[in-house]
C-alpha cells in the first residue's frame, strides 16, 4: 500500500511522474538486436552507442517505475551508468525511485548529482523541487521550480504550477497555493487534482457554493473516487442537503467500504 501511496505521490510530477493527467506510455522494449546486454565481452563489436545504451535503459527504467517494479528500474539506472556514467538522466531515475522507496538520502545525492551534471534540465529541477517539497523543505523546493518555468522551450508548465500550488498548500500559504493552481488549470483545464484542490480550499473557505461547482466540474471529467465523494458529503451536511448526503453516503457504503473516508465516515469524523 504504501509503495502505491508513492507512485501516486511521484504522480504529482511528480504530476511528475504527472505526467499522471494520463497514464504514461511506457517506452517501446528494444528489439533483441539492440545488443543491450548488461555487458559486452572484449572484442564484441558494439551496436549502440555508450550514450545511446544509456538513454535506452534509462527510459527502460522509468518504465519499470512507473509500473512500481522499483528494484528493476535501479537496476537500468545502473546498467545506464556504467554505459555513461555522466548520464543525468539516469542519476534522475535514481533519485526518483529512491524517493519512491522512501531512501531520501540516496535520492537527494541521485537528484543533485543530476542537477550538477544538466543544470539546464527542466525535468530535473521540477523533479528535484518536488522532493524538496515532498520533505518538508518547501522553501527550498521554489527556486527550482522557478527555474523551470523561465524556461521558454519547457512544454508543460502546467504541471509546475501545480506541484507549485500543492507545495504551497503545504506550506499553509493558501492563497498562493490557490493562485498556483488556477494558473496550472488556465494552461490545463482537465487537470482533475487542481480541480479537487481548489474544491477542497474553497470547502475550507467555507465557500460551499464554489465547492460543490467545483466538484460537479471534476464529476463530468472523471469518475467518483472515496476522496471526492467524502468531499462531497461534507459539504452537503454543511449545506444541510440531506438527499444528497444520503446520496453519498450510499456511495461510499457500496464503493469504497475498504477506503480511509469511509472509516472516518463511519467515526464521525467529518471534520
Amino acid at each position: 500500500m504504501m509503495r502505491g501511496r508513492a507512485i501516486l505521490a511521484l504522480c504529482a510530477l511528480a504530476w511528475s511522474l504527472a505526467g499522471c493527467a494520463g497514464k504514461p506510455t511506457a517506452p517501446q522494449q528494444p528489439a533483441p538486436s539492440a545488443n543491450l546486454d548488461q555487458s559486452v565481452s572484449p572484442g564484441r563489436p558494439v551496436v549502440a552507442s555508450e550514450r545511446e545504451r544509456a538513454r535506452i535503459h534509462t527510459e527502460l527504467g522509468v518504465a519499470h517505475l512507473g509500473a512500481g517494479q522499483f528494484e528493476i528500474a535501479l537496476d537500468q539506472a545502473r546498467i545506464a551508468l556504467e554505459a555513461l556514467d555522466s548520464h543525468a538522466p539516469a542519476y534522475n531515475l535514481r533519485g526518483l525511485v529512491h524517493m519512491a522507496l522512501g531512501q531520501n538520502d540516496q535520492a537527494e545525492a541521485a537528484f543533485r548529482q543530476a542537477v550538477r551534471l544538466d543544470p539546464a534540465s527542466p525535468e530535473i529541477a521540477n523533479n528535484f523541487g518536488w522532493f524538496l517539497c515532498q520533505t518538508g523543505r518547501v522553501k527550498e523546493s521554489f527556486p527550482h521550480f522557478d527555474r523551470v518555468l523561465r524556461n521558454p522551450l519547457y512544454r508543460t508548465p502546467a504541471r509546475v504550477l501545480h506541484n507549485m500550488g500543492v507545495c504551497a498548500l503545504m506550506d499553509k500559504d493558501d492563497n498562493a497555493g490557490e493562485s498556483y493552481l488556477l494558473r496550472a488549470l488556465r494552461i490545463d483545464p482537465v487537470n482533475p487534482r487542481a480541480h479537487y484542490l481548489l474544491a477542497e480550499l474553497d470547502y475550507r473557505r467555507g465557500r460551499l457554493g464554489d465547492a460543490r461547482d467545483r466538484l460537479g466540474k471534476l464529476h463530468a471529467m472523471i469518475d467518483p473516487t472515496a476522496e471526492t465523494v467524502w468531499l462531497s458529503l461534507r459539504i452537503d451536511r454543511k449545506l444541510g442537503d440531506r438527499r444528497s448526503e444520503a446520496a453519498n453516503t450510499g456511495i461510499l457504503r457500496s464503493r469504497f467500504r475498504d477506503s480511509p473516508e469511509y472509516l472516518m465516515m463511519m467515526r464521525g469524523e467529518f471534520d
